[in-house]
């Protein structure tokens, strides 16, 4: 690996708020919410995603959306994102001012199923009537993101072709969204996949900018990071602390950690522009407010250069 070959910069996108709690077993209360939001729009992070305009019964620990995106406090520079499954979901998140929502449809019609209940190509439909109405308003217009899930792998249906992908990312650019997420939704992915991947999307669409969504499920989330890396990838989602994991998903787990994203970047000399002692500080105050550890490493061992005492038995003895 070179430094030359690797982007100058990443852009870190935050998901903690979104994709880390909507399947906590308890309800952070909205006042904690928001004040994690604000705590994080001051660490250098380019995007967060801050909720999901979703039925309550479906999601309940994002019932609070609506309050939560107007409660925040907005700092120039960071993209406030809302996942957004239906019309009514994208007109609330666009009432409520969000700069950018984001669709989610899997590449696998089984999971698209169990998680929109409908099938991709009623997605799409839905999506085309979002587009309308978000590029139809005057003023409260918003970017849209178009994320692909289970591009790496589906639980139940198994590898998805290169070639469905890429259909899909045609298919959103043409509908009009202005960029694209390749998401791993539950860790099937591995390095040299994700270069293949990274790859074609790049040679067949050029500079539409694109995300890398990771999780850690099965130990390999920062390993795909490098190999997106190496193929010119610069936007990465990671969660605070780790958490996350889609709810309609056998045996998914937490998203990559955020710190530890962070922190591998540092320790490369890729520049991201975030706060690391801030996000460390952030994440070790997590097991408080969910109840429970938290995955990521970093906020546990430390930096690699946060050095230790010398052992007492090794110190010269006094004179």
């Amino acid at each position: 690996m070179s430094l030359e070959t690797l982007p100058a910069r990443v852009h870190i996108q935050e998901v903690v708020t979104r994709d880390g709690l909507q399947i906590e077993p308890r309800f952070l209360p909205t006042p904690d919410k928001i004040a994690l939001i604000d705590a994080l729009s001051q660490t250098g992070v380019s995007k967060i995603e801050v909720t999901s305009f979703v039925s309550p019964k479906a999601v309940p620990n994002l019932a609070d959306a609506r309050e939560v995106a107007r409660a925040i406090t907005r700092r120039p520079g960071v993209t406030y994102v809302a996942l957004v499954p239906n019309l009514r979901g994208a007109q609330e998140a666009l009432d409520a001012g969000m700069d950018e929502l984001n669709l989610v449809l899997s590449v696998s019609a089984t999971h698209n199923l169990a998680n929109m209940r409908m099938s991709p190509e009623q997605s799409l439909d839905g999506f085309r009537a979002i587009v309308a109405e978000a590029k139809g308003r005057t003023t409260g217009r918003a970017k849209l993101n178009g994320s692909i899930a289970t591009a790496f792998g589906c639980p139940f249906e198994g590898a998805q072709a290169p070639e469905k992908v890429l259909a899909l990312v045609g298919r959103y650019l043409e509908i009009g969204l202005d960029s694209v997420t390749l998401a791993d939704t539950t860790g099937m992915a591995n390095p040299r996949q994700v270069a293949g991947l990274v790859r074609a999307v790049r040679r067949s669409f050029g500079a539409v900018p694109l995300t890398l969504h990771f999780h850690n499920t099965r130990g390999m989330g920062l390993a795909n990071v490098v190999a997106a890396l190496e193929e010119g990838a610069d936007r990465f989602d990671a969660s605070l602390g780790g958490l996350g994991g889609c709810p309609f998903a056998p045996g998914a787990t937490g998203n990559i950690s955020t710190e530890d994203l962070v922190h591998m970047l540092d320790e490369m000399g890729v520049a991201t522009g975030v706060d690391l002692p801030a996000l460390l500080t952030l994440a070790r105050g997590l097991p408080a407010l969910i109840g429970h550890d938290i995955p990521g490493q970093v906020a546990k061992a430390g930096r690699s250069g946060d050095l230790h005492p010398v052992p007492v038995a090794l110190r010269p003895a006094a004179s």
